[in-house]
């Protein structure tokens, strides 16, 4: 018996042998000369110039997608293809998706036939989403203001049409596509409710279940509920009637340059908030190296290897016992339509450590914004020996930090008095990493030098709220005003002696501003949504979605809190809704206007009237905005185009290749990256036409290999899927989240 086990053991340790030499021997062959499939797209009526080709394997470790587009003589080249068989096919806007055919990499020229599409409808089933939302026709200016359910139906918070439009993109479009296929259709209401008789009792059904029903529902009692059901069902009313879009244009220029290349990661109901690749400051870290995602809803790092084509993912511990970290998704009310009462992203059994966004310091370390404990802040939070709780006292925070280091493979958790949200690292010597809150206003900060040499998350741990000079002294001093933005233009502005908090209206609001003190200092608190330290001064600057919007400025100097000093500055019209935030190499801030579809920038350096009195309603510096708005359909009888900015980003360092400095908007609703030349004002999308329903969050840009014989293989943008509801992508329930990478070459045929 014991000679027959020994036996079986070689046997198996042989096989095993030589089941990995065989993978070694796959990975090398992936690792090797990269092959490239050519050719030309034929149309009925000649070569389709404008039109992507798209190469797709399941060979390797996980799923992969290439995507090029033909040049104007209708050729193409798909590079840089690891050894597998593809599955080569195309798609364009006027045709119909060609047939697939087997292909591996090689020399040989492969002609690709395509058909045009019969009718509209056929052929606008692949135009992106803003484009079928342009369909929807938002309520009427003259119904606004809205005066509640007992009056004209339009909810009291509703005071213009762009408060409208403002809750129908950040309220509804910040979590996912508004006019992909799911939709801008009732039918997987129907098929799941069969008791829902009109298009009304279906929106209505349909905006309360799963796990983000009690959300949708909420927003949609704020819009107005009858009215809104009405806007929603004569949108999909009219695209169950043959209606449709204006066709998109085909890429042209320097869009028919792009390659881009598409991994699978996580599982089919992961919710993949955001990625990064290197360090914002120092592109060439990590070069080469895995990409990694954050997977909110199964509290994951999820990490990508693009030279191995495999992906994997790492639990993030917390410091409390699980079950004591309480989740923030609510289970749902009524059953998904795809998951029924299952409880996705609660725990048990799912990880709560709920990373929202990750980024990458200088030792190639990847810090995250995540769970690690209950509420409950420490007591050190809050006692006055501690000179930042002495001014700014905390008592609750529901995400903190942590970040995972390659080298050690292990996670270090830092506990923070602030809640944590977005994060980005300052490129000071001390390498501080600056967070904001998602719905509060403090700027927190982390000394990653302090932690490194200490260990000691008290020691390295700062942070500010929102104090204005209002009283023009140059200083900040106690005891000071506070000011409360409020919904609707209902602000609250009292002095701290006299108490209270909150919103007030009518005699009280009146009342509690006739005790604000000219003499003092301003305490505000504007959510911020994200933030970002300026490459120039000690200036951090955060956005915030207060309508119509702000940039919050805090300049810590050289005393923090004492020295903290804060300054408003408010988006014009017609803009609103800031969401995404960054800086160019001069100090000048770019942000996504996501409801109103511009891109903003602001420029500290043209203000005239900053001396004196700052303004708590941010109406100084008006000189310092400039906006431009996207292309793309516009919301039916409005101005306001239909696409969805989730994010901004600034390519400080060119690796794009179209330029130091060139911002970018993320295109959530319309499968894009769109990049602006501010000399110009011209748009260039960077587009993903498979699978449709790209919706990204944010992006960054590394450098591979920065020397000239790498050219544009040396460098690339990275994005990912980020949709809260990964089954909305087409291929629906099953389909998993993607890293994508963005090449741009010289010419549509470069290898």
């Amino acid at each position: 018996m014991g000679q027959s086990r020994s036996k079986r053991v070689l046997q198996c340790a042989g096989l095993c042998l030589i089941a990995q030499l065989a993978t070694n021997s796959s990975h090398a062959q992936q690792a090797g000369s990269p092959g490239y499939i050519t050719g030309a797209v034929e149309g009925p009526r000649g070569p389709e110039a404008g039109v992507w080709v798209i190469a797709e394997t399941k060979e390797l470790l996980t799923n992969f997608i290439k995507i090029v587009v033909t040049d104007d003589r209708g050729r193409y080249l798909v590079p840089d293809l690891p050894t597998a068989n593809y599955a080569v096919w195309v798609r364009g806007y006027g045709l119909v998706d060609s047939l697939p055919i087997r292909v591996k990499p090689g020399p040989s020229a492969v002609t690709l036939k395509v058909a045009a599409a019969k009718t509209p409808q056929e052929a606008a089933k692949v135009y992106p989403a803003n484009y079928w939302l342009s369909l929807l026709e938002p309520p009427a200016k003259s119904l606004f203001p809205g005066t509640g359910a007992q009056g004209n139906g339009m909810g009291a918070r509703m005071q213009t049409q762009n408060h409208w439009i403002n809750s129908l993109k950040s309220d509804c479009n910040f979590c996912h596509q508004l006019g992909n296929q799911l939709t801008r259709t009732l039918d997987d209401v129907y098929k799941g409710k069969p008791e829902v008789k009109t298009p009304a009792e279906a929106w209505e059904w349909r905006l309360g279940l799963g796990v983000r029903g009690t959300n949708m529902y909420t927003v949609l009692t704020n819009m107005g509920k009858e009215p809104a059901l009405k806007v929603f069902s004569n949108w999909t009313n009219s695209v169950a009637q043959g209606v449709v879009p204006p066709t998109p244009a085909r890429p042209k220029g320097i869009e028919r340059n792009l390659v881009a290349t598409l991994w699978d990661v996580g599982d089919d109901h992961s919710f993949m908030h955001d990625q990064v690749s290197t360090d914002k400051n120092h592109p060439t870290v990590n070069a080469g190296g895995r990409v990694y995602a954050v997977s909110a809803g199964h509290g994951q790092l999820v990490a990508m290897d693009p030279r191995e084509n495999s992906t994997v993912a790492y639990e993030i511990p917390t410091r409390e016992p699980r079950e004591k970290v309480p989740s923030r998704f609510p289970a749902p009310n009524r059953p998904s339509n795809f998951w029924g009462m299952e409880h996705l992203w609660g725990n048990p059994p799912y990880n709560p450590a709920d990373p929202h966004n990750p980024m990458i310091d200088s030792k190639g370390r990847v810090w995250m914004t995540s769970k690690i404990r209950s509420n409950a802040d420490p007591a050190w939070c809050n006692d006055p020996s501690n000179k930042y709780a002495d001014w700014f006292p905390l008592k609750t925070s529901g995400r903190q930090v942590s970040f995972w280091d390659p080298k050690t493979q292990k996670f270090t958790l830092i506990d923070t008095c602030f809640s944590t949200h977005h994060l980005q690292f300052d490129n000071d010597p001390d390498e501080t990493v600056y967070f904001n809150e998602l719905v509060g206003p403090t700027f927190g900060w982390v000394d990653t030098k302090v932690y490194d040499q200490t260990h000691d998350e008290q020691k390295a741990v700062g942070w500010c709220g929102q104090v204005l000079d209002t009283n023009g002294d140059g200083k900040i001093t106690k005891p000071w005003n506070v000011f409360t933005p409020g919904r609707g233009g209902e602000d609250l502005l009292y002095s701290s002696d006299t108490g209270g908090s909150g919103v007030a209206g009518g005699a009280a609001q009146r009342a509690a501003r006739a005790t604000s003190d000219p003499n003092l200092d301003t305490l505000v608190n504007y959510s911020m949504y994200g933030l970002i330290p300026s490459p120039v001064d000690d200036s951090v600057w955060g956005v915030s979605e207060s309508f119509p919007g702000f940039l919050i400025r805090l300049r810590r100097g050289n005393n923090p809190p004492e020295s903290c000093n804060t300054q408003v500055f408010r988006v014009p019209e017609p803009g609103f809704d800031p969401r995404g935030v960054d800086i160019d190499s001069n100090g000048v801030v770019w942000t996504a206007l996501a409801a109103s579809s511009h891109l903003a920038s602001f420029d500290v350096r043209k203000c005239k009237d900053l001396d004196g009195p700052a303004k708590v309603d941010g109406s100084q510096c008006r000189e310092g905005w400039t906006l431009y708005q996207t292309t793309g359909p516009k919301l039916k009888g409005t101005d306001v185009p239909a696409d969805f900015h989730y994010y901004a980003w600034v390519d400080q360092h060119n690796v794009s290749g179209l330029g130091a400095n060139t911002p970018f908007a993320t295109g959530s609703n319309s499968d894009a990256l769109i990049a602006l030349n501010p000399q110009t004002k011209e748009w260039t999308y960077f587009r993903v036409p498979y699978p449709l329903g790209f919706y990204m969050r944010g992006m960054d840009a590394r450098i591979d290999d920065p020397g000239p014989s790498a050219g544009w293989r040396g460098r690339a943008l990275y994005s990912n899927y980020g949709t809260h509801f990964v089954w909305h992508v087409e291929g629906g329930k099953g389909t998993k989240g993607k890293i994508v990478r963005f090449q741009i070459r010289p010419s549509p045929l470069a290898r």
